[in-house]
């Protein structure tokens, strides 16, 4: 696996403000990385900025450091002002510079600009970059980053990386589960991580409003080439009907996986911005992030995604549903 590059390392200890930025829509391992990387730098006496779209959704509201995100673009203006050109930005787990937000060419035109990601369709953006994905997830590489700049771990640190590895591996349950990622996962318990405790603050935080939009969203479920391909289904009525938030589908893709015949799983989803946003998972000999790349996304062989405009709900389904077909062969 690729180590840490030399002249990032130079960047995070050489310069004394960042601002660290992540994805749209962020995960637990985008969260997770922006949060214990911010923890480390802090430690290591930097000031940061963590710069993200929207306030940390009520999923992930248990990270350590969440409360201290901050979504005021003239906040970050400011900061940078005072940093006076002692700054560098780093984007965590974006394979895509237009996934950055509407404030995307704003954070560009910060340098030098690094990028840690982990996405094998990854789109070169940036000045200085780190792709790795051979890597189960950005935060075993914050891990790396930490021990090439020889920092201890604090436990706050250790447990938004943590929630990172775990969240993007499916709990150590995909392929992209190495042994170096166990081990790592082992040295961050020592640092006190209790994983039945991410597992009870990750996996048992349903509230009722998600448990029936959950309800909804199965039951849309559609199964085609002999239960290989498994649909579902997320309306912006289901959400009104629920009182749901998006955010309150995630994972719920994870539960076609768990279907012995699905080959490969997709969730349709209308977006805010009018667009339907298609999220795929495989098991298998099916590689997704060719099928998505296809249609202008990507990801990684098991899980990769993309968006589309100007189609219904139903057209995107029967586009993907022709691209999947013919990759199942």
């Amino acid at each position: 696996m690729n180590k840490v590059p030399e002249e990032i390392s130079r960047i995070l200890r050489e310069r004394d403000n960042f601002v660290l930025m992540t994805h749209l829509h962020p995960d637990g391992d985008a969260l997770g990385s922006l949060f214990g990387l911010a923890e480390i730098l802090e430690r290591m006496g930097k000031k940061v900025f963590r710069y993200l779209e929207e306030p940390v959704s009520h999923l992930y509201d248990f990270l350590p450091g969440c409360h201290l995100g901050q979504t005021d673009i003239v906040a970050l203006q400011n900061f940078m002002t005072a940093a006076n050109g002692n700054v560098a930005a780093v984007s965590l787990d974006c394979g895509d510079c237009d996934r950055l937000g509407r404030e995307k060419r704003e954070l560009l035109h910060l340098h030098p600009f690094v990028v840690i990601d982990h996405h094998r369709g990854h789109r070169d953006f940036g000045d200085f970059r780190w792709l790795d994905s051979r890597r189960s997830s950005t935060g075993e590489m914050v891990y790396e980053l930490a021990m090439a700049l020889g920092e201890v771990l604090s436990y706050d640190a250790a447990f938004n990386i943590f929630v990172a590895i775990s969240t993007d591996t499916g709990s150590f349950r995909y392929e992209s589960t190495s042994p170096r990622t166990l081990r790592i996962a082992a040295e961050l318990v020592e640092c006190g991580v209790h994983p039945e405790e991410v597992a009870g603050l990750v996996y048992d935080n349903y509230s009722l409003q998600r448990l029936r939009l959950m309800e909804q969203v199965l039951g849309s479920l559609e199964l085609f080439e002999s239960e290989r391909l498994a649909f579902i289904s997320l309306t912006h009525k289901m959400l009104a009907d629920c009182g749901a938030k998006p955010e309150d589908s995630e994972g719920f893709i994870n539960y076609l996986r768990a279907l012995s015949s699905v080959k490969v799983a997709v969730f349709l989803k209308e977006t805010k911005e009018g667009g339907i946003s298609v999220s795929l998972r495989a098991k298998g000999g099916c590689d997704v992030s060719d099928v998505a790349a296809g249609f202008g996304g990507g990801g990684h062989r098991n899980a990769a995604g993309f968006r589309m405009f100007g189609q219904s709900l139903q057209q995107v389904r029967e586009s993907v549903l022709a691209a999947l077909s013919k990759a199942l062969g």
